[in-house]
C-alpha cells in the first residue's frame, strides 16, 4: 500500500507555452518550503524542469528514460535539487525515442505508474509529473500513474478550445486506464489584469468549470521568466515578486483541496 499522504499530480496541457514547467517547478518549491518531501518527474524531452532546477545535462546519468525503458526505480534515478526537500528525476533527449522503443510492450502505458507506486517512492508526499506539450505515450504514462491532473491554462482566446480536448482525453483515460483519475484544478496563467480579453477568458473558464478553477491567477511576470536561466525556481530567485507570491497562494489552494478530499 502507498503511504496515505502520497499524492501523484500530473501537470498537463497539450498546448505549449502555457506555463506547465514553470508551474511544476514553483508549485513543487512552495510545497517543499513548508516541509513536504516532493519529487518532480520530468517527462518532457526538452528537460526544462531539470534545467530550471539547476540540473546540468552532463549530470543526468539516470533519467525518466531509464524508468520507461529499463525498469529503473525512483531511488536509482531521483536527484536532490538546489531546493531542500525537493528532488527530481531528470529528463534527457533520449525520451524522444521512447514511443518506438516500447511500442510493442504490453505494459508500456504503466511503466511510470509501476515506478512511482513502488516502495521507494513512499518517502515523497507529493509527486508532480511535468508532461510534454502533446497527448502522446509519455503523457498517457503520466495520466495512468496520477491521482489527479492539474491543468495550467493560458489566458488567451483559444484556451477553452484546447481545454475541452484535454478534458475529453482525461475522460477516456478514466474509462480505460485509470478509473480514479480526477481534475485537481485548472490554474489560469500569464494573466494580465490590464487586458480585457484575459479577464473575459477567466470569466468564461470559471463559468464552464466553476470550482475546478483555482482562485489564484498566475500573472505575467518578468522575474518568473528570468529565473530558469539561473537554474532556480522563481520562489528562490525573487520571493517577493508577484509571480512567486502567486505560486505560494496556489500551493496553499492545492493543499486545502487535498485536505478537503481527505475529509470527504
Amino acid at each position: 500500500m502507498r503511504a496515505a499522504s502520497n499524492r501523484i499530480i500530473t501537470i498537463a496541457n497539450q498546448k505549449g507555452g502555457v506555463g506547465k514547467t514553470t508551474t511544476a517547478i514553483n508549485l513543487a518549491t512552495a510545497l517543499a518550503a513548508i516541509g513536504e518531501e516532493v519529487l518532480i518527474v520530468d517527462l518532457d524531452p526538452q528537460g526544462n524542469a531539470s534545467t530550471g532546477l539547476g540540473v546540468d545535462r552532463r549530470d543526468r546519468a539516470s533519467s525518466t528514460y531509464d524508468i520507461l525503458t529499463n525498469g529503473a526505480s525512483v531511488s536509482e534515478t531521483a536527484m536532490q535539487t538546489v531546493v531542500p526537500h525537493l528532488s527530481i528525476i531528470p529528463s534527457t533527449m533520449d525520451l524522444l525515442g521512447v514511443e518506438l522503443e516500447i511500442a510493442g510492450e504490453k505494459d508500456r502505458i504503466y511503466r511510470l505508474k509501476n515506478a512511482v507506486q513502488a516502495d521507494d517512492a513512499r518517502r515523497y508526499s507529493y509527486i508532480l509529473v511535468d508532461c510534454p506539450p502533446s497527448l502522446n505515450l509519455l503523457t498517457m504514462n503520466a495520466m495512468a500513474a496520477a491521482h489527479s491532473i492539474l491543468v495550467p491554462l493560458q489566458c488567451e482566446f483559444f484556451a477553452l478550445e484546447g481545454l475541452s480536448q484535454l478534458l475529453e482525453t482525461v475522460s477516456r483515460v478514466r474509462d480505460t486506464l485509470n478509473s480514479g483519475l480526477d481534475i485537481q484544478g485548472i490554474v489560469m496563467t500569464m494573466y494580465d489584469a490590464r487586458n480585457n480579453l484575459a479577464q473575459q477568458v477567466v470569466e468564461d473558464v470559471r463559468s464552464h468549470l466553476g470550482e475546478k478553477v483555482y482562485r489564484t491567477l498566475i500573472p505575467r511576470n518578468v522575474r518568473v521568466s528570468e529565473a530558469p536561466s539561473y537554474g532556480k525556481p522563481a520562489i528562490l530567485y525573487d520571493l517577493k515578486c508577484a509571480g512567486s507570491q502567486a505560486y505560494l497562494q496556489l500551493a496553499s489552494e492545492v493543499i486545502q483541496r487535498e485536505r478537503s478530499r481527505k475529509a470527504a
